[in-house]
């Protein structure tokens, strides 16, 4: 899964969306919310998956239902910009892999915010082998490390933030498989340590250095929602975290049932592999953050944080985005109590 989904036609989808906004809430109050269920599409950036057994429980266990809410999933993939879906006013909320994907959209102009994160910390990982492992920032220098080009920024913020020159690294752009560390191409790949099937072939001998070890802290699994929708419907908005956070908490209280459930929505699944999957996710899903403030709760200064370091790194094509602008921590306030238990 890629860190950051590509924005190349959010810029060309801008118009559009400028345009699908300015025919007021219409396309929202209509389509979302004619008969008796608000109808939620909730747009992916990927195709569906193990990260979707939280939405996928609190459907088949009638949660959204009970918050009146016609729940759906719409899948992603490498050619939808399901950022520019949303803020087009298409659907009604949205998930993509990565927080930095809300601010370089909201930078861009489009009318989105973040309400709460699946994940407390992001999963990005650099995997070594124990023949030559990269435990800390300082063990790459003289490395080769093989990364994608979405995940180039995060690098680079890695290097800078523990003063390494970027020259005394060996850059090498590989695809998203393990195979050119195996094959001792490469010191070091990426990827989202969740990924327990594409993470078997280094086997035991696998050393792992997380990005948020490194003291670059990013959330992984954000839920978005645009500034009409959050202003016009708030309670729906509320009433899907509401179910979705109780989907996540009993999907982590039952995993074998809650795997079932995943199958049975996704028989292209394999259940063993998604049922190992499962622990790794919910060790990020649910810390000690969430024992008291619930799961989905995010911090405005993590926020920050990103804003600046992305800052400093040239990524922002149009203007700085204030936090405010790119994450509200109203519907996690409403629903705070509700988040804490099944």
């Amino acid at each position: 899964m890629p860190i950051i989904e590509n924005a190349g036609r959010r810029r060309a989808l801008r118009t559009l969306t400028a345009g699908a906004l300015a025919a007021g809430g219409g396309l929202l109050s209509v389509r979302a919310f004619a008969g008796g269920l608000a109808t939620v599409n909730m747009q992916l950036g990927w195709v569906p998956g193990g990260n979707q057994v939280g939405e996928v429980v609190a459907k088949q266990l009638g949660y959204y239902e009970k918050e009146g809410i016609d729940f759906h999933i719409q899948p992603g993939g490498p050619n939808i910009d399901g950022v520019a879906i949303v803020a087009s006013g298409r659907f009604q909320a949205g998930e993509i892999s990565s927080s930095p994907s809300i601010m370089l959209a909201v930078s861009e102009g489009l009318p989105i915010k973040c309400i709460a994160v699946g994940l407390q910390q992001h999963p990005y990982t650099f995997f070594s082998l124990k023949k030559a492992p990269i435990r800390s920032p300082q063990d790459m220098i003289g490395k080769r490390i093989g990364i994608q080009s979405t995940g180039m920024v995060l690098l680079r913020a890695l290097l800078a933030k523990h003063k390494i020159p970027e020259n005394q690294v060996k850059i090498v752009p590989i695809g998203a498989d393990m195979m050119p560390l195996v094959a001792g191409q490469v010191d070091a790949v990426t990827g989202w340590q969740t990924n327990t099937t594409a993470l078997k072939p280094l086997g035991a001998d696998r050393v792992d250095l997380r990005l948020w070890d490194t003291g670059v802290r990013l959330y992984a699994l954000p839920y978005y929602a645009t500034t009409s929708m959050l202003k016009e419907h708030p309670e729906t908005v509320a009433g899907f975290l509401r179910a979705t956070a109780r989907g996540w908490m009993y999907a982590n209280q039952n995993r074998d049932q809650a795997i079932d459930m995943l199958v049975k929505a996704y028989p292209n699944l394999n259940r063993a592999d998604e049922r190992l999957a499962i622990d790794s996710l919910m060790s990020y899903a649910f810390t000690q953050t969430t024992q008291t403030q619930g799961w989905g709760a995010m911090d405005a200064s993590v926020w920050e944080e990103q804003i600046a370091m992305y800052g400093q790194l040239g990524q922002f094509r149009a203007t700085l985005p204030k936090v405010d602008d790119v994450m509200t921590l109203d519907v996690l306030k409403a629903t705070h109590s509700s988040r804490l238990k099944v």
